[in-house]
């Protein structure tokens, strides 16, 4: 372990985007489905949180984390869960045709 001088220090400024999001004053629940959520109510809470993420001063910066961390569940930068994953593998093909 090196001396204190040659840690990196503190990356909070890493993370205080998210102290500026729209969601961190809205109820968690209306970002995250309950198990068995279908239907017209699993469309309706989505909706109503991406109308949450239109307004967020950090969209992008949610978006790309989400994106980069692979974030598995939830509304994230405006964003389902099934948009990230179309997301990610467009940019995937994205790059294999640049890199052919």
């Amino acid at each position: 372990m090196g001396t204190k001088s040659e840690l990196p220090g503190s990356v909070e400024w890493a993370w205080a985007w998210q102290e500026q999001a729209a969601c961190a004053r809205a109820e968690r629940r209306l970002f995250f489905h309950p198990a068995g959520e279908r239907g017209r109510t699993f469309e309706a809470r989505e909706r109503a949180a991406k109308r949450v993420c239109a307004s967020c001063p950090v969209l992008a910066q949610c978006r790309e984390y989400a994106i980069q961390s692979r974030e598995r569940y939830g509304v994230w930068g405006g964003l389902s869960e099934d948009e990230r994953a179309a997301l990610l593998r467009r940019r995937r093909t994205a790059r294999a045709t640049e890199a052919a």
